[in-house]
This record gives C-alpha cells, structure tokens and sequence, in this order.
C-alpha cells in the first residue's frame, strides 16, 4: 500500500516591512477538502484517519493553489506503504514528492523522494529513516523558495534540488501548485520492487494526519498565469522569509545534518545508477548534496 502527499501550493503573501506569513496549523476541512473515497475518511478531532482496505484507498487535496513557501504534514503511518507529493498540473507539471514505502515486517521504511520539472521525472532518491515512523507522528516538510527545493523530516533536511538555471538546467518556478495526499495499494511496485504483495487479512489499513500547516503565497484561480510570479515575488516593502538571502540556501547546522543523513541513511541515488543513466543526469555533474 502506498499513502501519498502530493503538493501542488502557493504560499503565503508577506505584507509591509514585517515579515508576514500566511501560517495555518489548521483544521482539515479549512485548508483541504477530500478527492475520493469519502467513506474511506475518519474525522477524530484535530485527527484525520485514511482507511485502505481491499476495495478502495482514499485521497484529499488542497482547496488553494500555491508559488513558493512551506508546506508540513504531521504523519503516523501505516504499518506497510505511504506517499506525498507536490504538484501542479498538466502534461509539462512539476511535482515534488515524499513517498513512503513499506517493506517486509521488521524492516525499516523507505522514504523515496522525486522531482518532476516540465513533466520530466525519473529523480529519485531513497533512504531509510532514523525512526520507526508507525508508532508517532512525525513532520514532513517540502520548503520551496526560487533558488531550491528542501525535503525534510521532522526539520532534518533530507534533500535538496538547487536551482541551476544558469547552467542551463530547468527549475520549477512558473507554475503554482497544489498539495495531495492519499493511501493507496502500490503492492504491483512499491515494495522490494512489487516481489511482496499486501496481506489483505490486516486490513483495514490507516494512515493519521495532524498539524496541517501551509506558510505560503495562495495563488486564486482568477489570478493569471503571467502575474503568478509577480504576486509571489518580494518586491520593496512586501517581503517574503523565503526570498530573504539566509533561505538561498540550508545553514551550516542544516549542511552537516544533510551530509549525516546522506551517508548513514540513503540506499539508492538516481545520480549514482549507471544502469538507468549510462551518462550522469547534467544536474548531477553541479549538484553539491
């Protein structure tokens, strides 16, 4: 099974000289309304349940779309597979995405990252987490600023996508996006590559969600395309914290976490697969994790 977080946002506009943010740690339905499966939904409080079983798995998605920001959902996951993703739409999209994978009883999950720019994927990267992410909650965050794309675990970068435009290589910028979540069965291909298949007499399966919060610049449908960009771009006295020069790029602290976790934590990496990429991705051969 599969729990996927797909974000497609924009993200808050910052007013005057303070820096302002449109922050919502908000309840579910004012910030996202479900996508299918709506008998498949469990609303406890401040606590939102995903049911998969053998009929059907459940999705939701965000009710704005957003250009740059923060988006963090707090997750128990389920004891098998999980997804998320952040996404805009059409065939040249872009989408940014946490996955989560189960495995085998007993053995760690695999989060799996991707980045999709101008509809072109195949950027993955994976990692077993510190943690047992079945038994608490834990945050996932995707930060999204023009010079890079950060995923991160409970505020511990996991990866980073830096913007090379300059080198020719395309970065998400344009395209506002917005933000989706769902369970669903991935036994043809999520776990050890489709070999172990879901045990269905476990089922039901759920996935909890908690502190759903979007700091970002909300992009209205009514906006058009070409003036996405100026609306989220800090200009003169409307400032927002993810233009100011300190977010270009992680801190030092962020730095020394990034290159703990790469070498400890990641087990597959789309740069280092000479099968898949006989000639190394161009974003590879600049790309300083």
């Amino acid at each position: 099974m599969a729990v996927s977080f797909k974000m497609c946002v924009s993200f808050g506009l910052f007013v005057g000289l303070m820096m302002l943010g449109l922050v919502s740690s908000a309840k579910f339905d004012e910030l996202f309304q479900p996508g299918w499966a709506m008998d498949h939904f469990i609303y406890e409080g401040e606590l939102l349940k995903l049911k998969l079983d053998n009929y059907s798995g459940a999705g939701f998605a965000s009710k704005s779309k957003y250009l740059f920001g923060k988006v963090t959902m707090q997750i128990k996951l389920v004891e098998g597979d999980s997804a998320g993703t952040m996404s805009s739409d059409g065939p040249n999209h872009n989408e940014f995405d946490f996955e989560f994978l189960g495995n085998t009883t007993g053995e760690p999950y695999l989060v799996q990252t991707n980045v999709y720019v101008n509809g072109v994927g195949n950027r993955e990267q994976r990692m077993n987490l510190w943690f047992d992410p079945t038994k608490d909650f834990h945050s996932y965050s995707i930060l999204w600023n023009q010079r890079q794309v950060v995923f991160l675990v409970d505020e511990t970068p996991i990866r980073v996508h830096t913007n090379m435009e300059h080198k020719g290589i395309p970065f998400p910028k344009d395209q506002a996006m917005g933000v989706y979540s769902s369970i669903w069965n991935a036994d043809d291909w999520a776990t050890r590559g489709g070999l172990v298949k879901t045990d269905w007499s476990h089922a039901p399966f759920i996935a909890s969600y908690r502190g759903f919060e979007i700091d970002a610049c909300e992009c209205p449908v009514s906006v058009a395309a070409n003036e996405i960009a100026d609306k989220c771009r800090s200009t003169g006295e409307k400032r927002f914290w993810w233009d100011e020069p300190t977010m270009s790029e992680l801190s030092v602290h962020q730095s020394h976490q990034l290159v703990w976790v790469r070498a400890n934590h990641l087990v597959y990496d789309y740069c280092t697969d000479t099968a898949r990429f006989p000639v190394m991705p161009v974003e590879c051969e600049h790309h300083h994790h």
